[in-house]
């Protein structure tokens, strides 16, 4: 079952109209944390934030099933706890997954794995499609998110040319 915490933010995200991937983000945080501290572990990122959105999928959050190419159990399993929306897991079933997770490691959500896991994944998009979602997510950051930004991103600009000059 998910903090209540995790839960008020989700349906938080939701009444502000936000995206449901947005939503499930505060289970994922939520996966992380617990990792982190020790509560669990996950053989890789991937499995923790697939942990993450099985459970925003259970809280009733409107993902969308994963793309066609992913593995059959996989596709069954969203299904599954899109199925189980709004009901609560059984105890045994609880407890023997808790089990099993104890004994994975608790590397999945140090940040150089998260680091790896977020460039692999913008790896698979599109540069159009980066390009897209960076504009928009420029369109809803205000003045001050936007300098800030084009600071940084300056920044950036500048010690890329550093090392492109060295080299």
């Amino acid at each position: 079952m998910p903090e209540k915490e995790t839960l008020e933010r989700a349906r938080e995200d939701a009444r502000e109209g936000k995206a449901p991937s947005t939503q499930a983000g505060e289970f994922v945080r939520e996966e992380m944390h617990h990792v982190r501290e020790g509560k669990h572990g996950a053989r890789s990122t991937k499995q923790a934030i697939a942990i993450g959105l099985s459970k925003a999928r259970r809280a009733g959050v409107k993902l969308p099933p994963p793309p066609a190419t992913a593995e059959p159990g996989t596709i069954e399993s969203a299904e599954s706890a899109t199925r189980r929306a709004g009901r609560k897991p059984s105890p045994r079933r609880a407890r023997a997954i808790t089990k099993a997770l104890k004994r994975e490691p608790h590397r999945a959500a140090m940040p150089k794995a998260l680091a790896k896991q977020a460039k692999s994944a913008a790896h698979r998009r599109s540069p159009a499609a980066r390009s897209a979602a960076a504009r928009h997510a420029a369109e809803t950051k205000g003045p001050a998110g936007r300098r800030a930004a084009a600071q940084k991103a300056a920044r950036t600009r500048q010690r890329h040319q550093q090392t492109a000059e060295a080299s």
